[in-house]
This record gives C-alpha cells, structure tokens and sequence, in this order.
C-alpha cells in the first residue's frame, strides 16, 4: 500500500511539472511570434523611410513630378492635385499595382508653396506606414 501511494504522489509530481513546461514554452512561442511581428513592422518602416527620402530626393532633383515618377518607376498623375504613385513588393522592389504589398504617394500639397509636398507610404490595405511634407526644392529667402 505505501509504495503504490509513492508510486501515485511520483506520477502527479511527473504531470504538475509536465504542465508547468507546457506554459513556459506557450509564454515563450507567444514571446517570439511578438518579437517576429515587431522585427518585420520595423523592417517595413526603415524601408518605408527609404523609399520616401529616395522621392523627395528625386523630386528635389527632377524639380517636377513626371521626371520623379519615370526615376522612380511609378505613375504620374496630373489630374486633379499633382502626384506621384510608385507600388512595391514585399521585398521592397519596384512593382506593378498587381503584385504590390505597399504604395507611396508623393503629391503636392493644396494651397501651400507649389513646393511642398506630401509624401505617404502606407501597406496596401490602408494602414499608414509614414507620412511627412517636404519641400520639393530649396528656397532660398531673400
């Protein structure tokens, strides 16, 4: 009789710590599926940043939207306010509207200096990346 108890007191201890590993390792899957979430998000920001010096560098250079669109491989837009749509995959290469994962939009801003401009990296699905106003040329104040 005392060593079937042992015997029952041993499996319980065997199933408690069986149990205690079983949450440590679902707390440390949970733990590195947030820190994969948070290396891509960050990942996608850096190349967001990028790709939006890259345009308002270019347009800077270029002075004009078109000669921004056709450096940068994406599509001018003059109806309407002027702007700038350039696709990118998930590697963050120059795409078509089809294969993208992302989009940025330079345009000008309406009612302010015909220099300033709107620049906008966003996923495809809407959610906003970054977005910050630049000046598309110097101005040199007299």
């Amino acid at each position: 009789m005392f060593s079937k108890s042992r015997t029952t007191l041993f499996l319980i201890e065997k199933l408690i710590v069986i149990v205690v590993f079983a949450l440590c390792a679902a707390a440390c899957v949970e733990i590195f599926t947030e820190a994969f979430l948070m290396a891509s998000d960050s990942r996608n920001m850096n190349y967001a940043l990028v790709a939006a010096k890259n345009g308002a560098e270019r347009l800077k250079a270029n002075g004009d939207m078109s000669g921004t669109a056709e450096a940068l491989g994406g599509r001018h837009n003059d109806s309407g306010l002027e702007s700038v749509i350039v696709y990118y995959d998930g590697d963050w290469q120059a795409s078509s509207e089809a294969g993208a994962a992302f989009v940025m939009r330079l345009s000008r801003i309406e009612g302010e200096p015909p220099h300033l401009c709107r620049l906008s990296v966003e996923k495809i699905g809407g959610e906003e990346i970054l977005s910050f106003t630049a000046a598309a040329r110097s101005v040199i104040l007299p």
